[in-house]
């Protein structure tokens, strides 16, 4: 059985791992379809994305036809596992409080199965208590977090907030897709 997921891919430096992460899945023979934000634009172009799966990128919350129940609720029916990697303060504050104003995070609001997360910022913003009370609250709500590594950040210094690997993103997914 091949299966399907969603890639969703957020407006931070490390979205350049997320090009890796999707090569390696769709090399692993799973369907991958990636959900971009506008801000995620900005550091990887969609054109990257669809090269490396064969389809389409979506980031747009509203379709001239495609989607007649709305990319949202169809992408959402069509996958078994969501992945945002990587995800950015902003995302976590998103999702932990449910709110919806993009495609992506209105995905994650109707998406069924098993969400990982996969976060990626500054240790600065990392260590704010309301990044932290947003992580505890995505973990209380069953979202599997693969935590950041300790490394050189973009920002020119060392400390945790690289996203991890996306072998080790890979392992999460592979082990809640293999549950079934």
């Amino acid at each position: 059985m091949t299966h399907e997921i969603i890639v969703g891919v957020t407006g931070g430096v490390a979205a350049y791992k997320s090009a890796a992460l999707v090569s390696d899945l769709v090399q692993s023979g799973i369907g991958v379809s990636v959900v971009m934000t506008r801000a995620a634009c900005k550091f990887v172009g969609p054109a990257t994305f669809r090269a490396l799966t064969g389809r389409p990128v979506y980031s747009r919350m509203f379709s001239d036809g495609e989607f007649p129940l709305g990319p949202h609720i169809e992408l959402a029916r069509q996958a078994e596992l969501l992945c945002v990697a990587p995800a950015t303060a902003n995302y976590l504050a998103q999702a932990a409080l449910g709110l919806a104003d993009d495609l992506l995070s209105t995905l994650t609001l109707s998406f069924a199965g098993p969400v990982v997360v996969a976060p990626a910022m500054n240790s600065q913003m990392w260590e704010k208590p309301a990044v932290q009370r947003n992580l505890e609250q995505l973990r209380t709500d069953g979202i599997h977090l693969v935590d950041p590594q300790e490394g050189w950040l973009s920002c020119r210094q060392k400390g945790v907030g690289r996203m991890a690997e996306p072998v080790a993103i890979k392992e999460t997914i592979l082990r809640l897709l293999n549950r079934e």
